[in-house]
């Protein structure tokens, strides 16, 4: 099983590109990330967010460690984006993931990943406008693929998340996402969320680890890893009790889906105000545990 890290838990917290980079190789012992937009903004301008992206490429190539996609973060998910109920606000999203891929491409990542945003309340219950905004979101994520070509990116990977009011949102959702997605200049595949996969509350039955890699498997690009309690998409670290997601569920349902090639990047979000010691404490044991419970046994 292949294992990586977003840094995400280093947002506000780790902002040192070289203290970070070794943070990841010599402490959590990794040698795979997914770059968070939280750290550099793809909107920033682009002779100082090059100045940035340069910092961080160096230092994570001098550690040893490969930044194989960036992936938007908290901010970036607060907008409705792609899914937006006005035009501008839709050709805006296009024009910043755009320079969400030039940000990409330029640290030398071959995927950018993204959820695709999200519908007002009453867009998504309306049938004719909910499939209205569906179709615009295709053309404008078949628009990104042809940039992402031209750019030299190599996939896109969307968040599936259990909103109603986003894209995709079930299994079903997905798959069916993806084939209207075919024939994309690169492909555009989907990244799953072990905690969005697991939400109860909304997904009831569909809450199910082994439905969503069984159906999304042959479009699965990447995953994201988190502790949970399917109650919330809690984003913990593996040291909460509480949690639903073990090691042994971890290891079946990605052999059984043939997910073993797929890199599995730890997603960790917690609160600012939690204590910076214990933020690095839990990351350090979590990671310890994942490696003894899931590299030792890759046979």
């Amino acid at each position: 099983m292949k294992l990586g890290m977003n840094l995400s838990f280093a947002v506000k917290r780790w902002l040192e590109p070289v203290q970070l980079a070794n943070m990841i190789k010599n402490d959590f012992g990794l040698e795979h990330v997914q770059f968070t937009w939280d750290l550099i903004d793809p909107w920033w301008p682009e002779d100082l967010r090059s100045e940035m992206i340069r910092q961080y490429r160096e230092a994570f190539e001098d550690a040893g460690v490969e930044i194989d996609a960036t992936f938007g973060g908290l901010a970036s998910y607060s907008y409705a984006h792609l899914l937006a109920p006005a035009r501008a606000q839709r050709e805006t999203a296009f024009l910043f993931f755009k320079r969400a891929i030039d940000l990409t491409v330029e640290m030398g990542a071959k995927v950018m990943g993204t959820p695709v945003g999200g519908m007002t309340y009453d867009d998504a219950r309306n049938p004719e406008k909910r499939r209205e905004l569906y179709e615009t979101m295709l053309e404008y994520l078949r628009k990104l693929a042809a940039y992402g070509k031209e750019k030299g990116l190599e996939e896109i990977h969307i968040e599936a998340t259990p909103l109603v009011t986003e894209f995709p949102h079930s299994p079903e959702v997905s798959v069916q996402m993806m084939k209207d997605l075919e024939g994309t200049d690169i492909p555009v595949k989907l990244l799953i969320d072990w905690g969005h996969a697991l939400f109860q509350p909304l997904l009831k039955e569909e809450a199910d680890i082994d439905l969503w890699f069984e159906k999304c498997a042959p479009y699965i690009g990447s995953i994201h890893l988190q502790q949970t309690d399917g109650m919330w998409d809690r984003h913990w670290d593996f040291t909460h009790e509480g949690g639903i997601i073990t090691p042994e569920l971890i290891r079946r349902a990605t052999k059984q889906a043939g997910l073993d090639h797929i890199t599995q990047y730890l997603e960790v979000v917690t609160i600012f105000e939690d204590d910076d010691d214990r933020v690095y404490e839990g990351m350090k044991k979590t990671m310890e545990y994942l490696h003894r419970e899931l590299d030792e046994r890759e046979d």
